[in-house]
């Protein structure tokens, strides 16, 4: 009973064979053979094997310990990883909707700047007055230049 419980208790808080030793400070080969039935550990280490394991010295002497159904706790896992996909491709598309319309809201601002500014200068005055002040300056400062 006690050895069938050990292995069980060991089994279910995760601990190795070595993991277990350290903590209750014996060797490896101690630990198994008090899983094997070849012996049994004194009071003191029986103590300290049951704080280790988070169970009452009862338990690890008393009545034979049913193994958990590890089946039925893959089965929960693989529902929690189902729902965490699901939940990873719903981000997944929102932050592709929200990719899009920041592009979309880009683009549109984009060319609202280049009609402004194609329709600002179609709103500039065309007329060749400027144009002529602009060469009759430059041509008096070339002759006052020549004067001197």
């Amino acid at each position: 009973m006690f050895n069938e419980n050990l292995k069980i208790l060991r089994k279910q808080k995760g601990f190795t064979q070595d993991e277990l030793a350290l903590k209750v400070n014996v060797v490896r080969q101690t630990i198994s053979k008090w899983e094997k039935g070849l012996s049994v550990p004194d009071a003191d280490v029986l103590q300290r094997l049951a704080q280790v394991l988070d169970v009452e010295v009862s338990q690890l002497l008393g009545a034979e310990i049913i193994e958990e159904n590890n089946n039925e706790i893959a089965q929960q896992l693989a529902r929690i990883n189902e729902q965490l996909v699901v939940k990873n491709k719903r981000a997944s598309r929102i932050w592709k909707i929200i990719g899009i319309i920041l592009l979309v809201t880009l683009v549109f601002n984009l060319l609202l700047v280049i009609l402004g500014a194609m329709g600002y200068s179609a709103l500039m005055p065309q007329d060749s007055s400027y144009e002529i002040e602009a060469s009759e300056t430059i041509e008096y400062l070339e002759d006052t230049k020549q004067e001197e």
